[in-house]
């Protein structure tokens, strides 16, 4: 075996945009460091990006989402009516900010889960770029 081979093997845009993310969100976000945060923040970030990138989600909107999380929580956002200015991103979004609110995690599950939208964010701008290079190329 490859010690250079990346484990998991890479997933496509198509299997990421099948995890249940929400899943994901319950299990990573009160989770210690170790293997279900690291898939909240690697194939789950990666997921999220892939689905909310395809309805035409911006990165900066994902990015103030994560700081009003830090604000005010997960439960408070979780409340907005509209936590991203597409409906069926808001719908998708509102979906996984409930699911980390119902686990009653206090700060330390808002700021992980801040911190994890963020990393969401960067990872819809890093498409756009590769996107956007590739067509100029």
């Amino acid at each position: 075996m490859n010690d250079d081979a990346p484990y998991p093997p890479d997933r496509t845009d198509d299997e990421l945009a099948r995890l249940d993310i929400t899943v994901l969100v319950r299990y990573g976000l009160t989770a210690e460091p170790g293997t279900r945060r690291t898939a909240l923040f690697g194939d789950g970030a990666a997921a999220a990006a892939v689905l909310l990138d395809r309805l035409g989600t911006e990165p900066r909107s994902v990015a103030f989402l994560a700081d009003t999380v830090r604000a005010g929580g997960l439960a408070r956002a979780a409340e907005l009516p509209e936590p991203l200015p597409r409906p069926e991103a808001a719908v998708l979004v509102r979906e996984w900010l409930r699911a980390g609110a119902e686990l009653a995690g206090g700060i330390a599950a808002d700021d992980t889960a801040a911190t994890w939208l963020h990393a969401v964010a960067t990872v819809i701008e890093a498409k756009r770029l590769t996107r956007a290079r590739g067509r100029s190329a």
